[in-house]
């Protein structure tokens, strides 16, 4: 296979630059409300003021700095050079203390040398851009101080099975081979850029294996039927402004949460 990061990297510095000026984003707005975590996602992540936590995959780092802006010391790491480098940019522009680090995820441990956190967060489009969920389990295991928790809200992995309009399976629930396509960018269907990239269809059993093997302890996991975002065709806005699937009545699951928790160190035997 050809090198999946060295593509997937090419398209997300593409996409980037696509958008920073789109409506989906709406950077405008962001700027002057430094607000972009979803209510669902501030719910599990609790009260972060003085909290030391790491945002994995963040993009050009609203959340982050969103987090940053509520009293958290975060630092948000992704492996796009176009994305770390606005985020930094905007980080200056606002003010704010957080800080980014441009990287492989899986890389993370040493690039952060051995920093531990709080809290690791990622949300949303982030596990189909990783081959091996046991390693990402590795990583979150040692970048959380003991008895720290991992926190995650991410589209379910059933979406990924339909077309866009969700009225056929196209696709396999989980596999361990990746997808290879060419697609423009989820903000601008119209756009006539098309990038190619390589995912992975992970079911809920390889996500939650990938913290159980670290040694992680699952506290809690949610299922949900909308999505903060419009995202996907076929969609209707409910009154609190989230989006569900038309006409399916809450029978596709949209989202899924988990809350994970690093045990305390103990020494000597049982």
């Amino acid at each position: 296979m050809e090198d999946y990061y060295k593509i997937n990297k090419e398209a997300w510095n593409a996409r980037t630059k696509i958008h920073l000026h789109s409506s989906f984003y709406n950077l405008d707005k962001f700027k002057r409300e430094v607000q972009s975590v979803p209510d669902l996602d501030l719910s599990l992540l609790g009260d972060v003021r003085g909290k030391s936590i790491l945002h994995l995959q963040c993009h050009f780092g609203m959340d982050t700095l969103s987090l940053s802006k509520m009293g958290a010391n975060i630092v948000g790491v992704d492996f796009s050079e176009e994305a770390i480098q606005t985020a930094k940019s905007l980080n200056e522009e606002l003010g704010l203390n957080a800080q980014f680090c441009c990287c492989n995820i899986y890389d993370a441990p040493t690039m952060l040398k051995g920093q531990k956190f709080d809290i690791v967060y990622t949300s949303y489009g982030v596990v189909n851009w990783l081959p091996d969920l046991i390693q990402w389990g590795q990583v979150i295991s040692q970048m959380l101080k003991d008895g720290g928790k991992f926190v995650i809200v991410e589209f379910h992995p059933i979406l990924w099975m339909f077309n866009e309009e969700f009225s056929q399976v196209r696709y396999a629930y989980s596999r361990k081979e990746p997808y290879i396509v060419e697609e423009s960018t989820y903000t601008d269907s119209e756009n006539d850029n098309r990038e190619k990239t390589v995912t992975w269809n992970h079911g809920l059993a390889v996500v939650l294996n990938g913290l159980l093997c670290n040694g992680l302890q699952i506290k809690s996991f949610g299922e949900y039927d909308y999505s903060p975002f419009n995202l996907f065709g076929n969609m209707t806005v409910e009154k609190n402004g989230t989006f569900k699937i038309a006409g399916k009545n809450g029978e596709i699951p949209m989202l899924f949460s988990v809350i994970a928790v690093k045990h305390l160190q103990r020494h000597g035997s049982i």
